[in-house]
């Protein structure tokens, strides 16, 4: 397995994690829905890799772009906004890589907390994020596509 920075030429490969991902996980979400959410939220623009704070890392198998993660760390405080691998690969330690490589960018930062946002009713990532030693501290709305949904939100204490 191999975690690296992510760059420019591999944002196609990211929104195809994307997607896959969220056709498999989010059933309460119509295909349409996620296909237009994750051609909006998973490009260049959305993840700017550039921008001051902002990590983009992807997890790579036989060279094939198998997962990713984009946090933004802002002072005290470090939000993971996407962490997802492909189907095909849950359950193989992806997550897991991508994780620990993520913290040790973080700890570089001055981010005291970590959190993460998730839909509520996404099992698999709460008991990613609990098995990791995040805890629950929150709960909020994200809209999509006009209708709101229920996000959790996950803290760690670094």
């Amino acid at each position: 397995m191999n975690v690296r920075s992510a760059t420019e030429d591999d944002f196609d490969a990211i929104t195809a994690v994307a997607r896959a991902t969220w056709h498999d996980t989010y059933d309460e979400l119509d295909a349409d829905t996620i296909d237009d959410t994750v051609d909006a939220w998973y490009t260049d623009d959305s993840m700017p890799l550039e921008a001051p704070g902002t990590v983009v890392l992807v997890g790579e198998r036989d060279d094939e772009l198998v997962g990713f993660t984009h946090a933004v760390a802002q002072g005290e405080t470090a939000d993971i906004l996407r962490m997802y691998v492909h189907p095909d690969h849950q359950g193989e330690g992806v997550g897991s890589a991508l994780h620990e490589r993520l913290m040790e960018t973080l700890e570089e930062t001055e981010a005291e907390e970590v959190r993460s946002f998730d839909f509520a009713f996404n099992d698999a990532s709460r008991r990613f994020y609990e098995g990791l030693g995040f805890e629950q501290t929150d709960e909020g709305e994200v809209e999509i596509d006009g209708e709101n949904y229920p996000e959790a939100v996950y803290t760690l204490e670094l």
